[in-house]
């Protein structure tokens, strides 16, 4: 099982990834082991995450979360 999640970093942008475990994924991103982006920008929680079946749908979920507007990915997870 994998997991679409996007993490909030220390100057509110967002940063969608994939993964099979969220909360080691974030414990890499904080460590400045997971991504450039988040090393740069200091990864702070998770804010979304969704279940996906298998990698391909991760993949493609996570392209097309990463098209979207900032507002657009917001509203996933603020109601």
């Amino acid at each position: 099982m994998y997991f679409v999640y996007i993490v909030e970093c220390k100057d509110s942008s967002l940063y969608t990834g994939i993964t099979t475990d969220v909360e080691r994924r974030l414990q890499e991103h904080k460590s400045g082991k997971a991504s450039y982006y988040t090393r740069a920008h200091k990864a702070v929680r998770v804010v979304y995450s969704e279940t996906q079946k298998d990698r391909s749908s991760a993949l493609k979920r996570e392209s097309e979360i990463k098209k979207w507007s900032r507002d657009k990915k917001l509203s996933l997870f603020q109601k």
